[in-house]
């Protein structure tokens, strides 16, 4: 193979390493799209899933599982219901 050709195979490889290595997707692949609600009621809630900033997600996620079949809701973790639920989950696991 003459020099021109090496070259030219080894930035192609070089470029493609350096491709993979950028992330598909500035946020990550979080669950929840937006800012999610302030509030939910009570009395609706069958279940809570709180989900911690990981290498997929650069943000915390409540998500909300609602009875009677009416689907998921995203909690604002910044919202006052939010913190009142983690904060009650955190006194629970420790």
């Amino acid at each position: 193979m003459s020099v021109k050709v090496m070259a030219i195979v080894l930035a192609v490889i070089l470029c493609a390493a350096i491709v993979q290595g950028f992330p598909m997707f500035k946020g990550g692949r979080c669950l929840c799209i937006g800012p999610g609600v302030k509030a939910v009621k009570v009395a609706d809630i069958e279940m809570v899933s709180i989900i911690y900033p990981t290498n997929n997600c650069d943000k915390t996620e409540v998500i909300i599982t609602l009875k009677t079949n009416k689907g998921q809701r995203c909690l604002n973790p910044k919202s006052k219901q939010a913190k009142a639920i983690i904060k009650k989950i955190q006194r629970k696991n420790s």
